[in-house]
């Protein structure tokens, strides 16, 4: 999730704690999709490095909004990710091994 943040937000992530590990099935396709959502700190933005082809910006936006933005979201998933961040769901890192 460090190399990914950084490929798609130009920010370096720093994880600190696990929110949760959610499944979506794809309502017309069938297929599922596992989720790990993580918490942690952002540090040195490289406003220079280009993102990811299939990104247009990285946009940080209060819940509220997010919420009021659910038809452009891929699924369900990105809002109950941050409910149980706001719900105070932390894991530690280690509860996942290599």
């Amino acid at each position: 999730m460090i190399r990914e943040t950084k490929e798609e937000t130009a920010w370096t992530f720093h994880p600190e704690s696990l929110v949760g590990i959610y499944r979506w099935i794809h309502p017309r396709k069938g297929e599922t999709y596992i989720r790990y959502c993580f918490s942690g700190t952002v540090t040195d933005h490289d406003p220079e490095q280009p993102l990811d082809d299939d990104i247009h910006q990285a946009l940080w936006l209060p819940f509220d909004e997010i919420r009021h933005r659910q038809a452009d979201l891929r699924s369900t998933l990105v809002t109950d990710c941050f409910q149980d961040y706001i719900d105070g769901h932390r894991y530690p890192l280690d509860i996942l091994r290599n």
